[in-house]
């Protein structure tokens, strides 16, 4: 396992309730409710916010993988993340699809951003090997 040598920033948040809480950051910038999956609350839920932080990494990867190519990300990038809470015989887990789309660029060229981004994104090295993840090409 890596480790950290230089840290760059340090996300902290107050959470409390558990899945019926409140979650709220050091700087006030995040003040959230959340509510369990599929429930009628009024709140958000962890797989949402683990799905939109994993989606902004993965573009700022490709940007960053871009850059190392010479070339800009096309406008119109985005990726749509889904992440499955769900049970197996060791209890609870969670798996992951990023579908990344890359308006005008060849598939090739596409598919090798989406390669390089799923080796630099922090959140695709947390999750390798952790959980079942499919990253596609739209």
């Amino acid at each position: 396992m890596s480790k950290i040598e230089k840290v760059l920033y340090t996300g902290k948040t107050h959470t409390t309730g558990g899945r019926d809480g409140v979650a709220r950051s050091d700087d006030g910038r995040l003040d959230i409710k959340l509510s369990p999956p599929g429930s009628h609350g009024t709140g958000t839920n962890p797989e949402q916010l683990f799905a939109a932080g994993w989606s902004a990494c993965f573009i700022g990867a490709m940007g960053r993988a871009a850059k190392d190519k010479n070339f800009s990300l096309p406008a119109g990038t985005a990726v749509d993340a889904e992440v499955d809470l769900g049970t197996a015989s060791d209890g609870f887990l969670l798996q992951a699809r990023l579908d990344v789309s890359l308006p005008g660029l060849s598939r090739d060229v596409a598919q090798d951003l989406i390669d390089a981004a799923h080796q630099i994104c922090p959140y695709s090295k947390m999750s390798r090997g952790n959980i079942d993840v499919t990253v596609t090409l739209a």
